[in-house]
């Protein structure tokens, strides 16, 4: 580490045997104080680490020694000493430093501190609201501080591999006009244009592409992202993510160029990014997993079983046999056959919080027993399939879901999600894949009319505006999101780059004309003067640093997170504001 100028000589993490003889300073916050009577020894802990410093009343003097019986926990102090090896049998291999100690000579108190609400230590039983209204305090835990660390360095690496590579770091504006993408945006009024709003932006997609019209060729962004939607453990209201995108490319050359910039930041880590990546096709993935981001570090996969049902007595398999567009599906969730039957009955609960209206199951027992309230409308033939599809041995357990193709698979997926965790299925390292080619429409129920599977700017995986009208949902994308560990860490797709194909992916979306030029003119426009071929990514900085710390939520590599309800408990945000602030941007709460 290169030395700067500060209080310090060393830093906590620093000292080795080669120095002792050595006087140093040290900075940090007293974080241990042990009172042996004739000596006293404290922890010292700055960002990077922990050193033992001692005081003996022989050595220390007078002064520095009665500094060191009223100094308390979390006070930040700076102390100077001679560098010294600890006593034979007292050094710590748990700490860098756990072979040597600093015999202090001075000690300058540089503040107090009030007891903190909680401990300063990684195994604490405070809860996540407290550490959240107190994060200043929280950060200086060193798992926290640790987790800072490394997010800093994975995003220098990614920083380095894209300068490496000729991409040029660009910002884009925080003030826009508002483009809804999928989610609600944050609207901030204009004082200056009364009646008039910008939008914090969902993300940099369509400033990215403009830059690409300009010019600019490969481009990227460590960038700020708001989005005004429910909160989850891997979601915020607003997030980063390192936005890249490329002209003159073509699919293969997005996704071979970011496996390679993936592959050099992830290596920084200590983490083996295997290239070229596996990729799954997106119905592939939702058929055997469930999901269009598969943790297929561990199996538990999906398993079609409409044919075996097709002259079966139980009315409802037979019904979905014989009905076009439905399905009979399957799960072996092995180890689960010999829970208790109330326990395996509470599952229809969790099914239904993925769109199931029950769950159907069959529990093969230890002892060669079958145990369900459905086998007896099976005949031995179906049940001989049943279990030769399913690879059903004693102690599994087989759920079915009965549903469209993307129903049952979904429904499906969550339980597998569900049993690898109630069951704790290993799963060890990282896992990386490619999913291509989703859809590009889905059908949103709500508003009764087409979605865009990933965005509306999203290029067909075909020229043929004809055939996509005709059936929007059998139609596919240039898309690729990359998946790691189970979550969608980044997402990806070719553009549109002519504006009559925007145009006409704007019309199947709902849009007039006159609707999609005043919400988009300025890309149509754009779009006529000699679009290049592009494509581009955005990858989930908080998400991949979560999976890269270990953690289950993103509030442990973010400083300073929102709560599940989108509330900043340490500062109070939101808040209310003064009926002159709302007067001055033209607005009043009614």
């Amino acid at each position: 580490m290169t030395q700067i100028h500060s209080m310090h000589t060393h830093t906590c993490n620093e000292l080795r045997l080669e120095h002792i003889g050595q006087e140093v300073t040290l900075t940090g916050w007293v974080w241990r104080r042990r009172d042996h009577g004739g000596l006293i020894f404290v922890d010292l802990r700055d960002r990077e680490g922990v050193t033992q410093i001692s005081f003996d009343p022989e050595h220390s003097g007078g002064t520095a020694f009665h500094a060191a019986e009223t100094i308390r926990s979390e006070w930040p102090i700076k102390v100077t000493g001679v560098v010294r090896e600890r006593p034979e049998g007292q050094s710590n291999a748990k700490l860098a430093t756990g072979e040597i100690e600093v015999l202090v000579s001075h000690i300058e108190v540089l503040n107090t501190s009030k007891t903190p609400p909680f401990q300063i230590e990684d195994h604490i039983e405070a809860g996540e609201d407290i550490r959240l209204r107190y994060r200043y305090l929280d950060i200086r835990r060193p798992k926290m501080m640790a987790n800072l660390q490394m997010r800093s360095d994975f995003t220098f690496a990614i920083r380095e591999a894209l300068h490496k590579r000729a991409f040029m770091e660009v910002e884009t504006p925080s003030l826009f006009k508002s483009t809804p993408e999928g989610a609600r945006d944050f609207l901030v009024p204009s004082r200056i244009q009364p009646g008039h709003f910008y939008a914090l932006p969902q993300s940099p997609q369509l400033l990215k592409q403009l830059l690409m019209i300009g010019g600019v060729e490969r481009y990227y962004q460590v960038a700020k992202c708001f989005r005004d939607e429910d909160l989850r453990a891997d979601r915020q209201p607003e997030f980063t993510q390192v936005d890249i995108e490329m002209s003159f490319v073509e699919q293969d050359d997005v996704m071979s160029a970011l496996e390679d910039v993936l592959r050099d930041a992830f290596a920084k880590m200590g983490v083996e990014l295997p290239c070229p990546l596996r990729r799954m096709q997106y119905w592939d993935a939702m058929d055997t997993y469930g999901t269009d981001k598969p943790d297929t570090r561990y199996g538990m996969e999906l398993h079609d079983v409409t044919d075996i049902f097709t002259n079966s007595s139980f009315k409802l398999f037979a019904g979905a046999a014989n009905t076009d567009g439905q399905y009979v599906k399957a799960l072996n969730a092995k180890g689960a056959g010999t829970w208790p039957r109330a326990k395996i009955d509470k599952l229809a609960g969790v099914a239904a919080e993925f769109g199931a209206k029950g769950l159907a199951w069959i529990a093969f027992r230890e002892d060669g027993s079958i145990n369900s309230p459905i086998v007896k409308f099976f005949t031995d033939e179906e049940m001989a399939a049943l279990r030769a599809e399913m690879d059903a041995q004693p102690g599994d357990l087989v759920m079915f879901a009965v549903a469209d193709r993307l129903g049952a698979d979904e429904i499906l997926g969550g339980m597998r999600c569900h049993m690898a965790d109630a069951l704790d299925v290993p799963r060890e390292g990282h896992d990386f894949l490619w999913v291509v080619n989703f859809p590009l429409f889905h059908w949103d129920e709500d508003r009764k009319a087409y979605a865009a599977e990933h965005q509306p700017f999203t290029l067909p995986d075909t020229d043929d505006l004809e055939a996509i009208k005709a059936n929007p949902l059998a139609a596919g994308s240039c898309t690729y999101d990359f998946v790691m560990d189970g979550y969608e860490a980044g997402g990806g797709g070719m553009r549109i780059h002519n504006a009559q194909m925007q145009l006409a992916m704007l019309e199947m979306l709902g849009f007039t004309e006159e609707g999609a030029r005043e919400q988009f003119g300025f890309l149509m426009d754009a779009l006529e003067f000699g679009a290049p071929p592009m494509g581009g990514f955005a990858l989930g900085l908080d998400r991949v640093c979560m999976l890269l710390a270990g953690c289950d939520s993103i509030r442990e590599v973010m400083a300073f997170p929102k709560t599940s309800s989108g509330s900043d408990l340490m500062s109070d945000a939101p808040s209310a504001v003064s009926a002159r602030q709302l007067k001055e941007v033209g607005l009043r709460m009614e």
